[in-house]
């Protein structure tokens, strides 16, 4: 009897060791805080493009909201480390880019920065489809009163408005959305950022739409 006692007893005792040792186990596979920071770090400069929160919280083996923290912290340090590159965030992805203030000693080394020359009509025809996406080329043209197709594929060509597909109507029209360069490029990091368009801004692309079509015309 005693000896079965005893028996049962190292059994118990392995069998907490056990868990103790998977549960120690456990703890030591999960990273530690600089490491996650340096993992990540590692993710967006090798990218090069934005990369989603929820492949970065799954990298790290963190929820997306402590994720998200983490980054932000990230891009703190690298402020008040007054860095050359910066953390932005696009909609619900983080990109680690150069600071703005940074252009001018990298252009002296570029071959051919690629500068973007952005009309008024070009610039009215962006701001009508980014806060009216997804739409057609007519629905733009009925805004701006004048035919937009230059003004588009222009934006096209920058890489600032993209297509997202056909609108289920007769002739299945292409319907037309900002990028993500869009959002890099104009410092905000979500089209809930943009501020409110109001009446009267419409009315003035229709007036400098009209102006354009007197002066292409001579009137």
């Amino acid at each position: 009897m005693i000896s079965l006692l005893h028996r049962m007893k190292l059994q118990k005792c392995k069998i907490l060791y056990h868990k103790h040792d998977e549960t120690s186990m456990k703890l030591e596979k999960k990273m530690d805080r600089e490491r996650q920071e340096a993992v990540i770090e590692a993710v967006l400069f090798t990218m090069g493009e934005s990369v989603e929160i929820s492949k970065l919280a799954e990298l790290i083996e963190e929820s997306k909201a402590n994720t998200k923290k983490i980054v932000y912290e990230m891009k703190e340090k690298l402020q008040q480390s007054n860095r050359g590159i910066d953390i932005v965030e696009l909609e619900d992805s983080f990109q680690m880019c150069t600071k703005t203030d940074m252009y001018e000693y990298l252009i002296k080394i570029a071959k051919s920065p690629r500068k973007y020359v952005l009309t008024d009509s070009v610039l009215e025809t962006l701001s009508i489809i980014a806060y009216k996406q997804p739409v057609t080329r007519a629905d733009v043209e009925k805004v701006r009163g004048v035919n937009c197709d230059h003004a588009i594929n222009r934006l096209i060509e920058f890489n600032l408005v993209t297509e997202l597909g056909r609108m289920d109507a007769p002739g299945r029209p292409l319907l037309f959305g900002t990028t993500e360069e869009f959002l890099r490029r104009f410092g905000i990091h979500s089209l809930e950022a943009l501020p409110e368009m109001n009446p009267m801004q419409v009315e003035e692309f229709k007036q400098q739409a009209l102006q354009e079509v007197e002066l292409q015309l001579g009137v």
